[in-house]
């Protein structure tokens, strides 16, 4: 045994302190945001809604207080504004700014509606101002004191033949959390795997053990070696486990069963989901009509070209459809016949496309895709027939995709980039077909608002590619049987 039973509980209690500091650390913030509200509300806000809370007085004002602290945990653990130590500092700050403006917009039609008219702004906007410097100042602080206290751990990386840059790369974006120390190739053989792990263990190289794409045959004993001596292991999933892990556990015998369905979704979850297509479309195309009316025109105006971009994409079970976004590009961005995604620095993306892009603004015309029933809200996102059939070509799960309705936003673009892999972007997508619920789909909306205002999503493809796949193959999917 790597461990005993004594370096096993210091593990343990290790990584309830950790937890407990990181909870301590978050709950700070908060705190003192929810201290600057309680300071507005006394002061400024309840004067104007007090006649309601007349008969509760003091608890009234906490009640009022702890409303508002219930939303802000909430709407911060959603968007990762509570991920101290996992995220990067950037995207922890963007994330609590995010959800501290959600949090006081709702908390402000909340006033409203008990003091039956629109709440006065000034206060509010001196509330949010505080809380972005409290959140400005305070989380790179305590990001900083954590990372103090808890250094990045040290990874020994087990690659297949054909990914060890690819997980490199990835890792290294991440140095304040990982650290690979040592790599050995999986092709090396069990013995000489076990061996590295039990050295790297005892000389404190590595605390931590990443299995990356390699053989079924490979990684099951592997697996098995770091479960059975409790060592923290991370592990790709291959589009088998991604499958796997939606599946329904039965006991109908005195073995477990796991039960993969042959259609997706329910008839009762098609209906409402549709029904809430069909709603929200109509509702936001209502909403959006100014912003739609103003982008035609900057459009137009650009280059006096056609206002409307009209692509054949690939919904449910292959089936074509005609997706409207309003134009980014030249008109002749595709003079050559051939399909390509935007790349990093695209000269064929006209200025004001550039804009429209980054604001997401060329997308609206696809509420309408929704409401023709072409599409949904949430779903994978529809690719061009073409560019399937080279993703096909080297991965034919790839189509599994299709197995529900395309959408306008998924788990791939929640979790993803605009240039993640076919291979990665398949699992994602699959993480979704397999674990949908309604839930989920909400889940996903209120996060893509997030990712609509974040910049690493939209990161182009490189120049010298066509679509996502690099050198014309997805190197990660070699190792996947």
């Amino acid at each position: 045994m790597i461990l005993d039973e004594k370096q096993k509980k210091k593990a343990q209690l290790m990584e309830s302190t950790k937890r407990i500091i990181n909870l301590s650390l978050v709950m700070g913030c908060l705190a003192l945001e929810i201290a600057s509200f309680g300071f507005h509300w006394y002061f400024h806000f309840r004067h104007s809604v007090v006649e309601p809370l007349r008969y509760f007085y003091f608890k009234g004002h906490v009640l009022e207080i702890m409303v508002y602290g219930i939303i802000l945990f909430l709407i911060s653990n959603m968007y990762g504004g509570m991920r101290l130590g996992y995220l990067k500092n950037s995207e922890i700050v963007f994330s609590q700014l995010f959800s501290t403006v959600l949090a006081d917009i709702f908390i402000w039609g909340e006033l409203s509606l008990l003091a039956n008219q629109p709440f006065k702004l000034p206060y509010f906007l001196m509330m949010g101002t505080e809380q972005l410097i409290i959140v400005l100042i305070y989380i790179p602080i305590a990001n900083k004191i954590y990372r103090h206290i808890f250094p990045p751990r040290k990874l020994l990386l087990i690659y297949g033949s054909a990914n060890k840059d690819t997980l490199s790369e990835k890792f290294e974006t991440r140095k304040d959390k990982y650290v690979i120390t040592d790599r050995i190739k999986a092709e090396e053989g069990y013995d000489a795997i076990v061996k590295r792990i039990r050295d790297g263990f005892s000389t404190g190289k590595i605390n931590a053990v990443v299995i990356g794409d390699m053989s079924v045959a490979q990684r099951k004993p592997l697996i098995k070696y770091c479960y059975g001596n409790s060592i923290r292991f991370y592990m790709l999933p291959k589009i088998g486990d991604v499958i796997l892990s939606g599946a329904e556990e039965l006991h109908v015998f005195d073995s477990p069963i796991l039960l993969t369905r042959e259609y997706s979704l329910t008839v009762e979850q098609r209906v409402i989901k549709r029904t809430i297509d069909i709603v929200f479309s109509l509702l936001l195309i209502i909403l959006t009509s100014p912003f739609m009316l103003l982008t035609a025109i900057a459009v137009k105006l650009c280059d006096r070209g056609p206002i409307l971009y009209r692509q054949i994409r690939c919904t449910r079970d292959a089936r074509e459809f005609t997706i409207y976004k309003f134009r980014s590009m030249r008109v002749d961005a595709e003079s050559d016949g051939v399909a390509r995604l935007a790349s990093k620095g695209d000269t064929r993306i006209t200025p004001v496309g550039k804009f429209i892009r980054k604001c997401r603004l060329d997308e609206l015309p696809q509420l309408f895709n929704i409401l023709k029933g072409d599409m949904s809200f949430i779903g994978p996102r529809p690719e061009r027939p073409e560019i399937i059939q080279q993703y096909v070509e080297v991965m034919p799960e790839f189509a599994y995709r299709m197995k529900v309705k395309a959408g306008l936003a998924g788990f791939a673009q929640v979790y993803g980039k605009y240039n993640t892999t076919p291979y990665d972007k398949l699992k994602l997508d699959l993480i979704y077909i397999e674990q949908y619920s309604l839930m989920l789909d909400l889940k996903l909306m209120l996060l893509t608002l997030k990712v609509l205002m974040w910049p690493d999503s939209t990161e182009g493809v490189e120049k010298e590619q066509i679509t996502a796949l690099k050198n014309g193959q997805d190197d990660s999917y070699k190792q996947e049987d």
